[in-house]
């Protein structure tokens, strides 16, 4: 079996994925994702008619981001129209699972050279054809009866709850990863990765992460009002169905207790990323050096009422199929789709935090959905570079009670 060579990746800068608030929320979806398939082609003087394909991560598939946004953008991106691509969604865990099958692709000897990655605007959320998701479908009974799968912080704060994790450590989290990104954007540590976004007018409309708030004081974080109780409690239709009889359905006599907030949940954001994969015979034939090789990757399924827990599972199961262990690992990397995710994935994996989302998280950053998880591959191999390291694990929860992860190893 051929290994699969990670040879490039960049990424746009993180815009708040608000309607008059974001710098790219005027954008087209497909635009930032031609705006990182062009970088990856010019950085890397590409024939991009040798692309097998083109795979992108877009969890919300409706709307402007319809239509398979991998091939549309490419073609803005100027790519040859043999090169194919292809759009998929595992929710949160899409910008992963893209970059996964690229290797396999790869792996398999299938094809030589392939681009994975994601975009995501979520400043398009709640335009006209945008999605309401399938696990928040009211007329989706068979499903809910069976798995009933409430709104994300709410079970975020039912985990928080079960696992006698405090507020204080989940908005110290917080804090900390906001001092780590100012600190990871001060001293450039995503410079390597990051690619300004133009308007189709040519005009600049980012070149820097937007949503980080450097200012953020834990005093400033413990007078936050916890976010999920009203909608927890918000009936979703007649019978009087709310998210909290949801968990209530599977975890009886759970008082959830309410401890997330703007300032320790994940921010809406705008952005995509694209890594350029290849075969050691592609990559040595057209003289291209490898940063990093895929060493293992693996999914994984846990309750999707509680719907945030597979992270853990994940990360064991990658780490067997590696022939790793824990110690082995120099780098992780865990989105903070909420804060008590990272913490509890911290405290089951009995991490050293000095090691885990060292340059910050989503809590700082934001989570541009689909594209998130290529992005953090990214931020992963520029960091194990900038130590010198030697192996990184990418992981991440998704809808439904899934997670997909992928550790890699620095060349």
């Amino acid at each position: 079996m051929n290994e699969a060579w990670i040879i490039d990746a960049c990424r746009t800068p993180r815009g708040i994925g608000k309607k008059g608030k974001g710098s790219l929320a005027d954008q087209h979806p497909q635009h930032l994702g031609a705006t990182v398939l062009k970088a990856i082609a010019e950085r890397n003087d590409l024939n991009t008619a040798e692309v097998g394909d083109i795979i992108f991560g877009t969890s919300s598939q409706r709307g402007r981001q319809s239509g398979d946004l991998a091939r549309m953008a490419a073609l803005e991106a100027g790519y040859d129209i043999r090169s194919s691509g292809v759009t998929l969604d595992r929710f949160c865990g899409s910008g992963i699972t893209s970059v996964n099958l690229a290797a396999m692709n790869i792996m398999s000897g299938s094809e030589d050279l392939v681009i994975g990655g994601g975009a995501e605007m979520m400043s398009t959320f709640g335009e006209e054809g945008a999605p309401i998701s399938p696990f928040m479908d009211n007329g989706n009974l068979a499903l809910r009866e069976l798995h009933p799968q409430p709104h994300q912080g709410v079970c975020a704060d039912a985990i928080a709850t079960m696992e006698g994790i405090e507020r204080e450590a989940l908005d110290a989290l917080a804090f900390l990863t906001q001092q780590r990104a100012a600190n990871a954007i001060a001293n450039g540590h995503f410079d390597r990765s990051l690619v300004p976004v133009y308007s189709v007018d040519g005009t600049l409309a980012l070149d820097k992460e937007e949503f980080p708030r450097p200012q953020t004081t834990l005093e400033g974080l413990a007078g936050l009002q916890a976010s999920f109780a009203p909608i927890a409690d918000y009936p979703l239709d007649e019978s009087g169905l709310t998210y909290r009889s949801m968990v209530l359905q599977k975890y009886p006599g759970l008082e959830i207790t309410h401890m997330h907030h703007a300032g320790n949940s994940s921010g809406v954001v705008d952005g995509a990323a694209a890594l350029l994969l290849a075969s050691p015979d592609y990559a040595k034939a057209n003289g291209m050096k490898p940063r990093a090789r895929i060493v293992a990757m693996a999914n994984m399924g846990d309750c999707p009422t509680l719907m945030l827990n597979a992270p853990v599972p994940a990360a064991k199961r990658v780490l067997e199929k590696a022939g790793l262990t824990v110690n082995d690992i120099d780098l992780w990397e865990i989105n903070e789709a909420f804060a008590v995710v990272s913490e509890k994935f911290q405290r089951d994996l009995d991490l050293d935090r000095e090691k885990v989302n060292v340059n910050g998280g989503a809590m700082a950053l934001g989570h541009p959905i689909g594209a998130t998880g290529s992005v953090l591959i990214g931020t992963l191999l520029d960091e194990l570079e900038r130590q010198d390291k030697q192996f990184g694990l990418v992981t991440m929860c998704a809808a439904g009670g899934m997670a997909p992860a992928v550790i890699i190893e620095r060349v």
